[in-house]
């Protein structure tokens, strides 16, 4: 599917892109290019290391900003796959700099766009965030203004051989900035801050979110918003997870976060449909019966919503401490 093409992969240097490439060198040894496209040239160097040109002649860094429309096309030249990872994304931040998020969240998307646009690239795949479904928060508000960004491009890519799709999905284990690493080391001390004892997330690990990308990029026809079937778990069993005899402290819900997130809104039903591992939201004027048609999918009920609160799998305690292990620690232990 991608040897022999050239990818580039917008904050390359975070959790996901590092996966990312990861995979994309093991499954794909003929890969043409992979180009890394971040702004830190420290996360670029430190990265390098492990993907020396005399081994990785394939591998690129290129330093840039998506809010650099210039330089972003100059990194599209001859690409056939972009991978749009890169965001600002945490919340209380977003609140107190706004300005800054819409630069890099809805300015950078539509650089994306113009990109893929101008220089012939033939897939454009767009990670997205449950928060962007019904958001509250200023950061999924950007994310959801990103969303609609690449599903309208489809309607501008005239004869162009070009698909722009998005992915969606909850928070991903042990990310930059998550709760995994922030509970683990909180219990340190003993005791574990949580905002409310029955708020539950979607979970996801870096490795099935990679999974979720590279099966869009095959199979997407352009227009959908993917988002995965996944577990959720309540924030109080992650904490018991980690650190069973550390003091549970209440300190409340933060401005702009919900007790509950979801990726498929009631609203979002009329134009969704399931199939295996997946649904998929679709463009309000599309031909529902192609896509129906090509994934061999079904419409969802009307008024379904997929909520963290309502989902039917749940992560316990043991399976927390599995996946732990298994995708974000291998020498995870409950002490």
């Amino acid at each position: 599917m991608l040897n022999e093409k050239s990818i580039l992969i917008t904050g390359g240097t975070g959790s996901f892109g590092k996966m990312f490439t990861k995979i994309i060198l093991e499954r794909y040894p003929d890969v043409k290019r992979l180009v890394i496209y971040s702004r830190d040239e420290l996360k670029q160097f430190e990265m390098a290391q492990n993907y020396p040109e005399s081994k990785y002649p394939q591998v690129r860094f290129f330093i840039g900003d998506v809010r650099d429309n210039a330089r972003f096309k100059r990194a599209c030249e001859g690409i056939d796959v972009i991978i749009h990872a890169a965001a600002l994304k945490q919340v209380p931040a977003a609140e107190y700099n706004p300005d800054e998020f819409i630069k890099t969240n809805i300015g950078g998307a539509q650089n994306v766009i113009d990109g893929a646009l101008e220089k012939s690239v033939k897939i454009v795949i767009a990670l997205s965030t449950d928060k962007a479904a019904a958001p509250i928060n200023l950061y999924g508000a950007t994310k959801l203004v990103s969303d609609k960004l690449f599903i309208a491009a489809n309607n501008i890519k005239g004869k162009r051989d070009l698909r722009f799709s998005v992915v969606r999905y909850g928070n991903v284990m042990g990310s930059r900035g998550s709760v995994i690493p922030f509970f683990r080391e909180k219990a340190k001390t003993g005791i574990i801050p949580i905002t409310h004892r029955e708020m539950t997330r979607f979970n996801i690990s870096l490795k099935d979110g990679v999974e979720m990308v590279l099966w869009a990029i095959e199979n997407a026809i352009g227009g959908e918003i993917f988002v995965p079937k996944i577990p959720s778990y309540k924030i109080e069993t992650l904490a018991a997870a980690i650190a069973p005899n550390a003091t549970i402290e209440d300190v409340g819900i933060r401005p702009g976060e919900k007790l509950h997130e979801e990726m498929i809104t009631e609203s979002d039903s009329y134009n969704t449909i399931e199939f295996d591992k997946y649904f998929a939201i679709l463009p309000a004027d599309s031909n529902k019966l192609k896509y129906i048609k090509h994934f061999s999918g079904r419409e969802v009920p009307k008024g379904f919503k997929y909520n963290s609160g309502t989902n039917p799998e749940w992560e316990t305690v043991d399976t927390l401490r599995t996946k732990i292990k298994m995708f974000v620690d291998l020498n995870f232990e409950v002490k």
